[in-house]
């Protein structure tokens, strides 16, 4: 987003909020919330629905059929199932996501005035499928990223139940889920790759993204 080398080197926390409040004004924080939600709602939806169904199917496979108690077989089903529902989820609300991207992205030009706006000027001046530019890179982040993340928790939650089935399933599920989204923020050579692959467009002299 810089194109001071010399900012990039100083960039920090503290730095960019302080530049954004500059810049933009406090309000800019909360760019694109509303987008967020209404892809983030959807996102959860399709994920956690996509993942009970891939589990029941993979399940079905003689292979993991025959070996159902071994506990490899239960971190596959996990695993696999977790990235293919990763992959829907993305896959499926993915113009969403562009949209809530290019919004954020806007500073002091205003090119897209909300969300309807967005979609229509993407599909006028990009085509249908211009709502899916940085896809790919995209799922090379998600598919593992979700993967990791349920089967550290359908481990560590599995684990935990069969030492401490007394505690409190909602701590229980608040402790795992903290885990596994800490484990699933540590696979950062696949969003390291996305930042390699150039999805931007420059519109009226304007930089404008086309994915994360």
């Amino acid at each position: 987003m810089h194109s001071n080398v010399a900012t990039l080197r100083k960039a920090s926390i503290w730095n960019e909020a302080s530049r954004i409040i500059h810049e933009e004004g406090f309000r800019a924080f909360w760019k694109g919330n509303l987008v967020t939600i209404a892809h983030r709602l959807p996102y959860s939806s399709v994920n956690f629905y996509s993942y009970e169904h891939y589990k029941k199917l993979l399940r079905t496979v003689p292979q993991l059929q025959s070996n159902k108690d071994n506990v490899s077989a239960d971190l596959c089903i996990h695993f696999v199932g977790g990235g293919l529902a990763g992959i829907t989820a993305a896959t499926s609300t993915y113009p969403l996501d562009l949209v809530r991207t290019r919004l954020a992205a806007q500073t002091n030009f205003i090119y897209y005035r909300g969300i309807g706006h967005a979609l229509q000027t993407i599909i006028k001046e990009e085509g249908l499928l211009g709502l899916y530019k940085g896809l790919g890179t995209t799922l090379l982040t998600v598919g593992p990223n979700i993967a990791i993340s349920f089967s550290v928790y359908e481990s560590l939650r599995s684990f935990w139940m069969s030492h401490r089935s007394d505690d409190s399933p909602v701590v229980v599920s608040l402790a795992c889920g903290s885990l596994s989204g800490i484990a699933s923020s540590t696979d950062n050579c696949t969003k390291y790759l996305t930042r390699l692959t150039p999805r931007t467009r420059v519109q009226d002299g304007v930089v404008i993204l086309s994915g994360i």
